[in-house]
């Protein structure tokens, strides 16, 4: 078939991304029908006189959201997803596994929980603490609102609307000191003895503060796709806490069939809700960000948790939760008057450092300088592409790599550990160790390594598992 897709040339939308615009619409309106055969990136790139990569970045942000598939030997399709209808209408931080915390001498850590600090913008950040401390401001120093101050919530609110799609006012927003906290708050407003879903592998910090709180925690298989639909129905569940924009720590991106099953799963009680937490979708290195399943609920069942903990510094230590209108009420009756866990100071000080733009210039040089990262790690692992699998890959700060021979995890580990290299084994991830069926994989995470470094400890890597 032939795409007429009408393009801007002296648009200000990059050509790819109206291209995607375009067919993502049509999909959407059911102009094109499911198992619609669309041109190849060649044939597109010629019809619309654009550059084959041009046609190429718009098809892969498609398959990276589901609108499309791509069938080996015979080209790409529309993705089944018109017979489900439109719902409505009419960390860090992860996990750190037991022996992380052994004080042993590594060369070269590969750490899924690092930021690249020697990138942290130190001048700005105590130019704006000082500008706010310089007059003497009383009212910095007395306790603020408990939801956060509203300046910041406008201000994230405003930030969450133009990068991921989120909807909401800034009433809606509750600032907190940790994910941690807000999920805390959380239990609160649902009430105890709840039954939660969760995604397994998962972050496990999550799963020890559900635990805590006394929930039940089913763990649910995942697919390809993310969270199992027949696994989440047989768990009994009322919550389903999830990460679809890109799955901790299995870097799946969960495709838009599957964001709209579990919309409607949420919407057959009023005791469903999805938890959210979109903890690093600020680093994509193919397309564009995908937007969050947030903008897509209009009935009210997506609790929307996000962190500064990956774009700016774990110690800054402010999350915010989005609490959908339902729950608005129950929480200003039964948490509203709990004091904010995070101080105004620090408040007026990130509140500066969005509304000045330094945040969104610190995101831009910290998306380039991961790039450049991830594009060393992976020209670097070309070395064991023949005895691994790399997973995980394009977004977030850290891949999988899996045994092709099915070494077991824990030689993997230790004999990585004997030339001096750390990597964090997959199982560690588990809820339960004994559901871990990828039994051969390891976690490498490169935001706080040098080039230099990323690329010595993959030689390293390779003289650990390749010697014979």
């Amino acid at each position: 078939m032939e795409l007429m897709v009408p393009l801007k040339s002296h648009s200000e939308i990059p050509l790819y991304e109206q291209i995607y615009e375009y067919i993502k619409e049509e999909i959407k309106s059911g102009n094109l029908k499911a198992m619609t055969r669309l041109p190849s990136t060649r044939v597109l790139a010629e019809n619309l006189k654009v550059s084959r990569s041009t046609s190429q970045l718009a098809y892969e942000q498609l398959l990276s959201e589901g609108y499309i598939e791509a069938v080996p030997c015979k080209g790409y399709y529309v993705s089944k997803i018109e017979e489900l209808v439109e719902v409505g209408k009419g960390q860090d931080e992860g996990f750190v596994p037991a022996d992380e915390s052994e004080e042993t001498e590594y060369q070269v850590d590969f750490s899924p929980r690092g930021i690249d600090l020697d990138s942290f913008p130190f001048n700005t950040w105590r130019k704006i603490t000082r500008n706010t401390l310089v007059d003497d401001n009383k009212a910095m120093f007395i306790a603020g609102d408990p939801q956060g101050e509203l300046s910041l919530r406008e201000a994230i609110r405003e930030y969450l609307h133009t990068a991921r799609g989120v909807n909401c006012t800034a009433d809606q927003l509750v600032v907190g000191a940790g994910s941690e906290y807000l999920l805390m708050l959380l239990e609160q407003v649902l009430g105890p003895d709840r039954v939660i879903a969760m995604e397994n592998p998962t972050y496990k910090q999550a799963y020890r503060v559900f635990n805590s709180l006394g929930y039940h925690v089913c763990p649910v298989e995942m697919d390809k796709y993310g969270m199992s639909l027949e696994l989440l129905n047989e768990s009994g569940a009322q919550l389903a806490y999830i990460m679809p924009s890109h799955q901790y720590p299995t870097g799946i991106v969960m495709p838009i069939k599957r964001r709209q099953e579990l919309l409607l799963w949420a919407g057959q009680s009023g005791e469903r809700f999805l938890i959210e937490d979109d903890y690093d979708s600020e680093f994509r290195y193919k397309g564009k960000p995908i937007p969050a399943l947030q903008g897509m609920d209009t009935e009210g069942k997506v609790i929307y948790i996000g962190t500064f903990s990956k774009s700016i510094a774990p110690a800054i230590r402010v999350s915010y939760m989005v609490l959908p209108r339902p729950l608005l009420k129950e929480y200003k009756r039964k948490a509203g008057f709990y004091a904010s866990t995070v101080s105004r100071i620090d408040q007026n000080i990130l509140y500066q450092f969005i509304v000045g733009g330094y945040y969104e210039r610190h995101l831009n040089r910290m998306r380039a300088i991961y790039k450049n990262k991830h594009d060393a790690l992976m020209n670097a692992l070309k070395c064991l592409e023949k005895d691994f699998t790399v997973k995980g890959e394009y977004a977030g700060l850290h891949v999988l790599l899996t045994s092709r021979k099915k070494i077991e995890e824990d030689v993997l580990v230790q004999k990585a550990g004997e030339v001096g290299v750390c990597v964090y084994g997959l199982s560690g991830y588990f809820i339960h160790p004994i559901h871990n069926n990828t039994k051969s994989t390891v976690v490498l995470g490169y935001a706080n390594l040098t080039e230099e470094q990323i690329c010595y400890g993959i030689r390293l890597l390779e003289t650990a598992w390749l010697a014979e």
